[in-house]
């Protein structure tokens, strides 16, 4: 279902993805596109795309740090409408990701996590999620780590038509998108 959906999305989003790359270009240059390696399921990685938001990191510039002042006026848009992430139907299709699961988070977090939290990965991630329709950025990583392993325990397909939902609406009202004074969230440091 999620390469079926996945797909069908890409084709009728394709005119707004042709927009938005070409406006990530003029505005901000090559590459229109964000590649990272991120744990997917079992911890096994993959590259996830999406559009890029930030400018590049200058010389010598700790990218970390400065998330938030790389970030650019488009790319604050995009983020806060999520369009950032329509690339990842790519990663869907491909089968590395499903619509709903829970987010993929950094290759450097899979050391930090205990036993229940690793749990998040006996599921693929997913594009949206229980955490991301329950507060987003503004859950501390504990509660973000129980809403995903409580996810991966409650699966149905009722719940994912719940969450698709949902996230509908908290896309619209711009909910959850960053925490105070951050891009997106402080790092987690286990």
């Amino acid at each position: 279902m999620d390469i079926i959906l996945s797909l069908i999305a890409l084709i009728i989003l394709f005119p707004v993805l042709l927009v938005i790359s070409i406006l990530i270009f003029l505005v901000q240059g090559n590459p229109v596109f964000f590649k990272q390696q991120r744990p997917g399921y079992k911890g096994n990685p993959f590259s996830v795309y999406k559009f890029r938001t930030m400018r590049l990191a200058n010389p010598g510039e700790d990218s970390v740090e400065n998330d938030a002042q790389r970030l650019t006026p488009l790319g604050k848009f995009l983020r806060s409408t999520s369009l950032d992430e329509l690339p990842e139907l790519w990663n869907i299709l491909n089968g590395e990701m499903s619509i709903v699961g829970p987010r993929p988070l950094l290759m450097q977090y899979l050391p930090l996590y205990s036993a229940e939290q690793m749990r998040r990965h006996d599921v693929l991630p997913g594009l949206t999620g229980w955490a991301q329709v329950n507060g987003r950025n503004t859950l501390s990583w504990e509660e973000k780590f129980a809403l995903d392993v409580w996810y991966v325990d409650h699966w149905s397909i009722w719940l994912d038509i719940r969450i698709i939902w949902m996230t509908f609406w908290k896309t619209i009202r711009r909910e959850g998108i960053s925490q105070e004074g951050e891009a997106t969230a402080v790092e987690w440091k286990g």
